[in-house]
């Protein structure tokens, strides 16, 4: 199950099934960073480290995972070597070190010190629904999300996607939304949202645990704050934070849908991911048209 949701719009459909997706996925394949790299991304199993795919098909859509691999060396670090460095040459050769020796330094130490830095990994799912025309990645953030749409862009010789966009002002329609608590059919407000003055970016209120409909809430939406993240409910299955850019954050599945992954057998790991990641597929796929015609909906072709 996602935690997140950064979504984009397929244009141009994806052709391959899951075997040919591993096949175009193995030549960028994850690999551990070099003594002198910083990072590293690639492509890894999405069904777990004992596994081998590189892509896995349920449910009419595919699953891809990429690993991304970093070395822990925090600036702060760097630059005080770097200061020891300095000092020690300017009391035992009693001169100052300009800019251009200090930049030298610098790369003199990290070259030194990377290969001894720890490193930390973390794996970016994704997965690509090609009937409904969607690519979804589970990222908290922009940079996240595409980063590994880069790398699947490169490893497909062409990606024909673009970040899905609003074409109304989503921040006036979840302002209408909060004011009069309604929102459309399938979706109730839930008791956390995020209000910005728009004159002031310091002007920010979050709340959680709320009841929006409370005269506190009321009088910021009077004072001309405007809500740019609202918690909803889609079909009493599925709660998440709706941001103004249309990302999905703090995903969270009902019981019940969790208890009908579950079903059948539970022992089989495999049988249980394909489960979940069918019916989160399948709700996403739902809400995902629901939010696309309420404040994005496709041109005409």
């Amino acid at each position: 199950m996602f935690r997140n949701a950064k979504v984009f719009r397929l244009e141009g459909g994806i052709a391959f099934d899951q075997v040919q997706l591993h096949e175009r996925l193995s030549a960028h394949a994850f690999r551990p960073c070099g003594p002198l790299e910083t990072a590293t991304l690639g492509w890894a199993s999405p069904l777990g480290p004992s596994a081998e795919t590189l892509a896995h098909q349920a449910g009419g859509c595919l699953l891809i995972a990429a690993r991304r691999q970093e070395r822990l060396l925090p600036a702060s670090v760097v630059t005080e070597a770097v200061a020891e460095k300095v000092a020690e040459i300017e009391q035992g050769e009693s001169r100052d070190v300009g800019r251009r020796e200090r930049s030298r330094l610098r790369e003199e130490l990290l070259t030194e010190m990377l290969p001894r830095a720890f490193t930390r990994s973390r794996l970016l799912r994704a997965y690509i629904d090609p009937a409904a025309g969607w690519l979804v990645v589970d990222a908290s953030s922009d940079k996240l999300a595409e980063e590994l749409v880069s790398l699947l862009r490169e490893s497909l010789g062409s990606l024909p996607v673009k970040p899905l966009r609003a074409t109304t002002a989503v921040d006036e329609r979840l302002n209408t939304w909060v004011a009069t608590d309604a929102a459309p059919s399938g979706f109730d407000i839930e008791d956390q949202c995020e209000l910005r003055d728009p004159g002031d970016s310091r002007g920010v209120v979050r709340c959680r645990g709320q009841d929006l409909t409370s005269p506190e809430i009321k009088a910021h939406l009077d004072s001309g704050k405007r809500v740019v993240a609202l918690g909803l409910t889609w079909n009493e299955r599925l709660s998440f934070v709706l941001s103004e850019d249309l990302a999905l954050k703090r995903l969270q599945f009902s019981d019940e849908l969790i208890d009908d992954a579950l079903e059948g057998d539970a022992e089989d790991e495999q049988v249980r991911l394909d489960a979940e990641f069918i019916i989160m597929a399948g709700e996403l796929r739902a809400l995902l048209a629901a939010l696309s015609a309420e404040f994005a909906p496709a041109e005409p072709t």
